[in-house]
Parts: structure tokens; C-alpha cells; sequence
């Protein structure tokens, strides 16, 4: 069984997956009944004029398309019971208005990632943790269908010539999508999902995502215009974190935000959102994270916020937190902040392969003032494991200080995570700076540790 899974009773259910079954009825899913659904849904479209429909309110387009579906089900010679045919009504229902069989696992608020690896194998994560459920497509070209649905939403194509997308739902979750020939065995679909309601800092605290101490420590350095790059994995929680920060940015200052795929919640009433653009049919057009990095600089932003710095962008980046736009954010892939100077370096080098190391590096210290590392554990708990200060150069080396840092010391019995977030001790080279900006954070916070158990 893969990570995350595990049997108990003879139907293969254990506490854990129980749920899922239980949700979705898994003897529901049979050849049959898909067929069933996929008669009536093709019946449906030849009877009703969609055109006509679109013109009307949506609940009555609704209420117009259920009693349609209610009579077909009426005239079909399956026998179905009460409780069946209110099954399959819905399930035509999300279909025609939603992402057919994946309407459920939409409506769940505790599913954070949907992956649909082939049309019979779906898996949620749940609590940091994988499971396989019972929901099904009827084949490639169902899921092909429901993905082409998702992407023409938001004005983006994908077809043999374009196998890969980007796109996102209305309610702001990620989706990525891989169709052949570059995925070998059918149509993959991958949905990060993000809560209804953003996170705060303070929601992270309960979750014991760090410290009340750490939550003071980078609420002040968003406030006093640091600029702050948050690394991790994928799945850690760096967005999420990003968008807890932002919520700190003063509401009489201008943010730009830029993104591949739109899904940054700010709070704030001024906010100018770009996001990029890919190739069209002739394989012109496209708009690339590094071009709307400059455009941000002409918009007369307080703030610019990139989504996710990963490749010659970051050299414009550095360059506008350099040149009077302190206090931006940014994310970027990376296990450690050393690790995230490192591919830094890197992505400057790929926008200007000309300049010298020691240049990069002087750019990078002058700019980036502090790094927050994420990670994800084995129990799915997500924790900020570093805060790390950009002291400065020296040399020919970027001087690194922690401020706090989580300590895994173990596991329990029960599978979950131990350690301690700890401070170092070290008062940051910015605190002088926190202090002209009358934000005073008192000694002890410096001191603290807290036991994670």
C-alpha cells in the first residue's frame, strides 16, 4: 500500500479511509451505473437548448435543467430507487454546471490537494495525508472534458500542441494539467485547494505553525518594509504563509502582485493583481513573470509581491527591492535558506550570465533582509522551521544568522511529530531598525522556547 494507506476490515477500510468511502458510496461506481449517467447526461444535451438556458438567472437554469433531468430518469427502464435517482440527478447536475465526479471532494473544506493520476484512480490529501477514493471518470475522454472545462474559465487552451497548463478555479485553487503525449498513460489533473477564508498569523499560531513569538518578530518586519523571501517545499505552506504576512501590509499602501496562476487572498482594498499569460495557437503573445516584474516597477507600487520567484525574474526582483520598493514578498523553492541563496545565484545568473558572483551576491545581500523556512512533515503538520537573517557580505561569502528555529527531536507512538521551536538568543542586526519605525519587541521574545509534544 502506498504512504498514507492502510487496511483493516475485509472491504479494505480502515478508520482513516472509512470516510471516504462512506462519502461516496463505493459500490455506487460501477461500469453500469457510469453508462447509466452518461446516457441520460448525452439525452439531456440533445433535448434541451443551452443557448436558450444561458440567458435566464442562474437558479432558475438550475431548476430548469433538474426537472429536465427528473424526467429522463422518469423514462429510463433501469429500475433505480428513490434515493438513486436523487443520486444520479446531482451527480447530471455537476456535469453540466460543475467538475462532474470531483463536485464532492470540491465541497469537502478539509481536502487541501485533488489527484487524479488515471479517469479510476483519485486521491485526495486529508490532514497532510494521501488517500485513494472510490470516485471515478468514465474514461480519458471524460477527464479530458472536465479539464478543458476548467482551463477555457480563465481564457488558457490545451491540446496536443500545448499539453501543459496552468489555470485556477473560482474559488482561487491552483490547478496544473498533463495531457498526452507528455503524460504516458492519460489526461493527469492536480488541484491544490486553499481555504475559503485565508488563514492569519493567528490561525498559525493555533495550529502550532510557529511560535507567538515568531508571529510577533515577522509582523513587525513586514511593518517596518523588510524584505522577506519565504523557501520550502511543494505542499509546505509557503503560500498560505504569504498570504498570512500580507495581511500585515498597512491599508494606505500600494500592492502589486504578480503570479503565474492567480491565488493570492490579500485583504487589502488597494491591490493590483497581474498574472502571466501563455503562447496563443501561433505560439505568440505569451506574458512572462520577468516582464510584468517591470511593468509593477511603472505602477507606482508601495509593494510587489511575487507568487513564486523561479527563474530570471528574480534578478528584476532584487533589483526593485534594491531601488526604494522595500517590504516586498516573495516565495521560492528551496530545503534550507542557504539552499535558497544557492539557487538565488543561480536564477540571477540565468537573467545575466555576465555578471560575477560576488556581484550577485553583493545584490542579494543588500537586498534580502530575511528568509522563512516551511516544511512539511511525515505527520503532515506544516511548520516554519527557520527564520534567518541576512547579516551581509563577508568576503566573498552572504553572512546567515537564525533568529528561531524548530528542532525535530522525535516521534511519538501515535505517528505525530515532536521537537521545540527555540530561539537562538541573537537579537537581529534589524531590530534598530524595527525600533525607528516605533515597533519595540521586548527581549525575552529572543529567549523562548516552546515544547512541541
Amino acid at each position: 500500500m502506498a504512504a498514507g494507506y492502510s487496511t483493516a476490515n475485509g472491504r479494505g477500510e480502515s478508520k482513516e479511509t472509512g470516510w471516504v468511502n462512506r462519502l461516496f458510496q463505493r459500490e455506487g461506481y460501477t461500469p453500469e451505473y457510469q453508462e447509466l449517467k452518461f446516457t441520460l447526461h448525452r439525452k439531456l444535451l440533445d433535448r434541451i437548448n443551452l443557448e436558450a438556458l444561458s440567458s435566464m438567472a442562474g437558479e432558475r437554469v438550475r431548476a430548469e435543467i433538474r426537472a429536465a433531468v427528473a424526467k429522463l430518469v422518469e423514462e429510463e427502464k433501469t429500475p433505480l430507487s428513490l434515493v438513486e435517482k436523487d443520486r444520479v440527478i446531482e451527480e447530471i447536475l455537476d456535469e453540466v454546471f460543475g467538475l462532474g465526479p470531483l463536485e464532492p471532494l470540491l465541497q469537502d473544506p478539509s481536502i487541501s490537494d485533488i489527484l487524479v493520476t488515471t479517469p479510476h484512480k483519485v486521491y485526495v490529501e486529508r490532514g497532510g495525508k494521501l488517500y485513494r477514493t472510490p470516485v471515478e471518470f468514465k474514461d480519458d475522454a471524460h477527464l479530458l472534458r472536465i479539464i478543458e472545462k476548467v482551463v477555457s474559465r480563465v481564457g488558457r487552451r490545451v491540446d496536443e500542441s500545448s499539453p501543459l497548463v496552468d489555470a485556477r478555479l473560482p474559488d482561487g485553487s491552483r490547478v496544473n494539467a498533463a495531457i498526452p503525449p507528455v503524460a504516458v498513460d492519460g489526461p493527469l489533473l492536480s488541484i491544490r485547494r486553499f481555504g475559503r477564508h485565508g488563514l492569519r498569523g493567528e490561525d498559525l499560531v493555533a495550529k502550532l505553525a510557529l511560535t507567538e513569538g515568531m508571529l510577533e518578530l515577522l509582523k513587525a518586519s513586514v511593518k517596518a518594509r523588510l524584505n522577506i523571501l519565504i523557501c520550502g517545499g511543494t505542499g509546505a505552506g509557503k503560500t498560505t504563509l504569504l498570504n498570512a504576512l500580507s495581511s500585515y501590509i498597512p491599508e494606505d499602501e500600494r500592492i502589486v502582485t504578480i503570479e503565474d496562476a492567480a491565488e493570492l487572498k490579500l485583504q487589502q482594498v488597494h491591490v493590483a493583481r497581474l498574472e502571466t499569460r501563455p503562447a496563443n495557437v501561433e505560439g505568440a503573445g505569451a506574458i512572462h513573470i520577468r516582464q510584468l516584474v517591470i511593468n509593477a516597477l511603472r505602477m507606482r507600487p508601495d509593494r510587489i509581491i511575487v507568487g513564486e520567484v523561479r527563474a530570471d525574474e528574480a534578478l528584476d526582483m532584487l533589483q526593485a527591492m534594491n531601488t526604494g520598493h522595500d517590504g516586498s514578498l516573495t516565495t521560492i523553492h528551496a530545503n534550507t535558506p542557504r539552499d535558497g541563496l544557492g539557487r538565488l545565484e543561480v536564477m540571477v545568473g540565468m537573467a545575466n550570465a555576465n555578471m560575477g558572483v560576488r556581484s550577485i551576491r553583493q545584490q542579494v545581500a543588500s537586498a534580502v533582509d530575511l528568509f522563512v523556512q516551511v516544511a512539511r512533515f511525515s505527520d503532515g503538520t506544516r511548520r516554519v522551521t527557520h527564520i534567518t537573517e541576512v547579516v551581509g557580505m563577508e568576503q566573498d561569502i552572504i553572512t546567515l544568522q537564525d533568529i528561531f528555529l524548530f528542532e525535530k527531536t522525535g516521534i511519538s507512538e501515535g505517528g505525530k511529530v515532536l521537537g521545540r521551536f527555540r530561539a537562538t538568543g541573537i537579537r537581529p542586526k534589524f531590530y534598530d531598525r524595527l525600533k525607528a519605525c516605533g515597533i519595540t519587541l521586548p527581549p525575552q521574545l529572543f529567549q523562548t522556547v516552546v515544547e512541541i509534544s
